[in-house]
């Protein structure tokens, strides 16, 4: 199935806020549930760290815990 890729890879990073918290001394960090290609293609893009690695969480960069914060609001965030 051929899909947009760039509004997958939104809503995967909108997700990620969703399982984000800080890790002292080491900035946000998200669990990597996700399909490797989304990760892969999130991390290209700069937004997380490297998801190859053994553990079951991934840094966020800056940018990218700044932008799944504001997606998350937009996508599923209440309305008033």
């Amino acid at each position: 199935m051929e899909y947009d890729k760039d509004k997958v890879d939104e809503m995967a990073l909108a997700l990620l806020y969703l399982t984000s918290f800080e890790e002292k001394g080491y900035g946000p960090r998200a669990w990597k549930g996700m399909d490797w290609e989304v990760m892969n293609r999130l991390h290209e893009k700069g937004y997380i760290g490297d998801p190859k690695s053994k553990a079951k969480s991934v840094h966020l960069t800056e940018e990218g815990a700044r932008l799944s914060e504001t997606l998350f609001k937009k996508h599923f965030g209440l309305s008033s």
